[in-house]
């Protein structure tokens, strides 16, 4: 096979989440047990950091992954979905996989897979583990990608765990309360290894003290370690004051511009002190690492303004506590009009969101080109129902023209409800 023969085989032979949805789940981990048996146990021999939560731990992966890359460590760094191309999956010092290592590791695969059938999720997992293992990297960084404990990711005895939030996500396969889905979350936790909690949340703090208990797991929330003093954007970084429990107070400059990620940085500054010594991170690389994580790292879709006059701003946010956390950012920026390029799948909770967008944008329903995607027309009727008002366009691209072209230079844009919309947009 060359390489589009092995993504085709990848994408239309194998269980896909994100074009069937929960069909392509597995909860349990024999498959990816028995693929990284094959390969002699890869997740065995590289240092990982395990990172959870519902929303939040794809920007703390990349957050890390760039500490310890500025580090002078070799950095893996493996997080899902991928917006433009398969390979931003698994990624090496910010350099994805090399396509041979993919159609190799495919088709070394391929009579144990057509014996098995892992998912997708599961066959690229491991391709992620042994390409660690084979390019020795110092420290691999682990995003779950469903919830925790039965995702293929658990399957690794990491440095850390570290659980950034919980949120209604995946109830469907997670739970329908904010316990059963920190419970599901805390399946991370392992034996003596560390855990870091980003947001503490009244609901599920005692889940993960009595998960940590009885792993005999040392539990930190980092909320308790430091705490905000001022965010705010200045020149395209986020100006960051934090304090910490000693009443020490440091600043940081990020590279991300969404007002959210001031969360994320405290969950980083405590996995840092934590792996400080042992990891010998000095105070200049944590700063130096966060200010440039998108050069590092290539971390997009995280309110990544693209455009200006008018701006256009692309966020994967798509569910209840990432579309909050938008309207939070709207609240905090200079506009005229708002406009919002808007896609969901069909499996979120629709009705929710919905309720929460804000009435006065125009907006420009639209779906991404997958199974799972809610079509435009259907997503208007329901919104209609909310008083959002707008067109429908067949693909985020010509929505996004369209509110170009209507959009006045001092004007906001942005595409949201969906990754896949966002992996689409074709202005980056």
């Amino acid at each position: 096979m060359n390489y589009e023969q092995t993504l085709h085989y990848l994408y239309n032979t194998l269980p896909l989440y994100s074009n069937i949805g929960i069909k392509a789940y597995k909860a349990d981990l024999n498959n990816t047990f028995a693929l990284c048996r094959y390969l002699g146990d890869p997740q065995h021999k590289i240092k990982t950091i395990h990172v959870a939560g519902t929303n939040g731990k794809g920007s703390t992966s990349h957050m890390l992954a760039s500490v310890f890359q500025q580090s002078g460590y070799k950095t893996g760094l493996y997080t899902s979905p991928h917006l433009k191309d398969f390979r931003e999956r698994i990624k090496i010092n910010g350099e994805m996989i090399r396509q041979d290592f993919v159609i190799t590791f495919v088709e070394k695969m391929q009579m144990l897979s057509q014996n098995i059938q892992p998912s997708f999720f599961e066959l690229t997992f491991v391709m992620a583990l042994e390409y660690f293992r084979q390019e020795k990297v110092d420290m691999a960084i682990i995003e779950t990608g469903l919830g925790g404990r039965l995702d293929s990711t658990n399957v690794i005895t990491p440095e850390i765990s570290v659980i950034t939030n919980i949120g209604f996500d995946h109830m469907d396969i997670l739970g329908d309360t904010l316990a059963k889905i920190a419970f599901e979350k805390a399946g991370i936790i392992k034996h003596e290894v560390p855990v870091v909690i980003g947001e503490t949340m009244q609901e599920t703090k005692q889940v993960f003290i009595e998960k940590a208990n009885e792993e005999n797991a040392p539990i930190h929330f980092a909320q308790e370690k430091y705490k905000l003093i001022s965010v705010k954007p200045v020149e395209g970084q986020l100006q960051i004051e934090v304090q910490d429990c000693y009443k020490q107070s440091k600043q940081y400059n990020l590279d991300l511009t969404g007002l959210y990620q001031a969360k994320n940085l405290l969950t980083v500054l405590t996995v840092t002190d934590i792996l400080k010594n042992k990891f010998s991170l000095r105070e200049e690389n944590i700063a130096e690492g966060l200010s440039h994580v998108k050069s590092l790292t290539g971390l997009h879709g995280r309110w990544e303004i693209i455009r200006r006059e008018p701006t256009v701003v692309l966020d994967v946010a798509h569910n209840v506590d990432g579309i909050r956390q938008i309207i939070y950012q709207l609240k905090n920026s200079i506009y005229e009009k708002l406009h919002i390029v808007f896609g969901m799948v069909k499996d979120k909770e629709i009705e929710k969101v919905l309720e929460m967008l804000p009435k006065e944008a125009s907006y420009y329903f639209t779906k991404a080109q997958i199974p799972r995607a809610l079509p435009e027309t259907e997503l208007s009727e329901r919104a209609a129902k909310y008083h959002l008002e707008g067109s429908s366009f067949n693909n985020v691209n010509k929505a996004l023209k369209a509110a170009v072209e209507k959009a006045s230079p001092k004007d906001l844009i942005i595409v949201c409800g969906s990754v896949f919309v966002v992996g689409e947009v074709e202005l980056f």
